[in-house]
């Protein structure tokens, strides 16, 4: 069979602690182009490093993922990883002494990327520039603030951290997550509000931050006066607005394609082809490795095989995008780290 063009645009995951010969037969595929870790896959630093090095010494290319913002939304949490805060702490910051805020998102940003660099993670999926309108649960304080003004400085404070430990960042969930009542983990939510008015809201981060963000993930969220489909599934909200109104030039990642959000566009090849073709230049399918991974083994050889009868084709630029998302430099081991002056002094400025 004939491979793809060169672009690897699935990113999956593992099932357990250390790779097995699945997971390394996945990684050989020429689709993979990353790996996303979760909280089964971590027991301590060690076994986190050294799984990350085994990936590596196998893929450098591959792109290692995690979620990991702070406050309920952290893989690692033991073993000498800082507890970060949630996001709304440092809005909370933000009503008492704005520039104060300015300064501890930075913090949170270097000490979350640092600690994540030391451990051989590439890339963690945050900000989250969703705004806190209350009602959405599964945003909620992973939000920075209700006001897009502040969400967006904090936000880019904390993206000047994450640069500053040799880290990208993915704003997410384009256009916004925080209006809708659904978690789009177990539902299809709904936000019925008017183009104009989630641009001139909950869109203004991406708008704002147009020069700053290296990838984003678009929203599992149906905007029906702007798309019958989901933002991720949508050539109209990620090709016509965000590239071309908000003139944003990097990665976009799908959200999960397993998450009960994405079905609206079938199951996991329908989905990840819908999303390719929409605009992404990456798709993740998450806990699917678990129990054999039948589910990936299926994505990645029907996508090469849909690829081959040409049902979608890469974009000219969508590897260079991946590619940019790995780190330029080498990382602070931990212990160094742990001695730096710099993190001494980020951890002093945590919120």
């Amino acid at each position: 069979m004939n491979f793809p063009a060169a672009h690897a645009p699935v990113v999956l995951d593992i099932a357990g602690l250390a790779l097995n010969a699945a997971d390394r037969r996945r990684l050989a595929h020429p689709l993979t182009g990353g790996l996303i870790l979760f909280a089964r896959n971590w027991k301590d630093r060690l076994q986190l490093t050294e799984t990350t090095a085994e990936i590596k010494s196998l893929r450098p290319d591959v792109l290692v993922c995690v979620d990991h913002e702070g406050g309920r939304v952290q893989r690692f949490r033991s073993d000498g990883f800082t507890h970060l805060p949630p996001m709304r702490a440092l809005g909370e910051l933000w009503m008492r002494d704005a520039l104060a805020a300015t300064d501890a998102a930075s913090a949170t940003g270097y000490v979350l990327g640092a600690e994540l660099r030391a451990c051989g993670v590439d890339l963690s999926f945050t900000p989250v520039l969703d705004l806190d309108h209350g009602p959405s649960g599964v945003i909620g304080d992973r939000a920075f603030h209700r006001d897009a003004r502040v969400a967006t400085l904090l936000a880019k404070s904390l993206m000047h951290g994450l640069l500053r430990a040799g880290m990208a960042n993915c704003g997410k969930h384009f256009p916004g997550h925080g209006y809708a009542r659904g978690d789009s983990h177990h539902e299809v939510p709904v936000d019925k509000r008017s183009l104009k008015a989630i641009l001139a809201d909950d869109a203004k981060p991406y708008e704002w931050l147009s020069t700053t963000l290296a990838s984003v993930m678009p929203a599992h969220v149906i905007y029906p006066k702007v798309d019958a489909l989901p933002a991720g599934f949508s050539r109209h909200w990620l090709e016509d607005i965000l590239r071309g109104e908000l003139g944003f030039t990097g990665a976009i990642f799908s959200d999960d394609l397993s998450m009960e959000g994405a079905k609206v566009a079938g199951g996991h090849l329908d989905a990840a082809l819908a999303a390719l073709n929409a605009g992404c230049d990456l798709v993740l399918l998450c806990n699917q490795s678990v129990n054999g991974g039948a589910a990936v083994d299926a994505l990645l050889d029907d996508l090469q095989e849909a690829h081959v009868h040409g049902r979608w084709q890469a974009q000219a630029d969508s590897e260079r995008r991946r590619l940019d998302l790995l780190p330029q430099s080498a990382p602070l081991p931990w212990d160094e780290l742990m001695h730096a002056s710099a993190y001494q002094h980020a951890l002093e400025r945590l919120p």
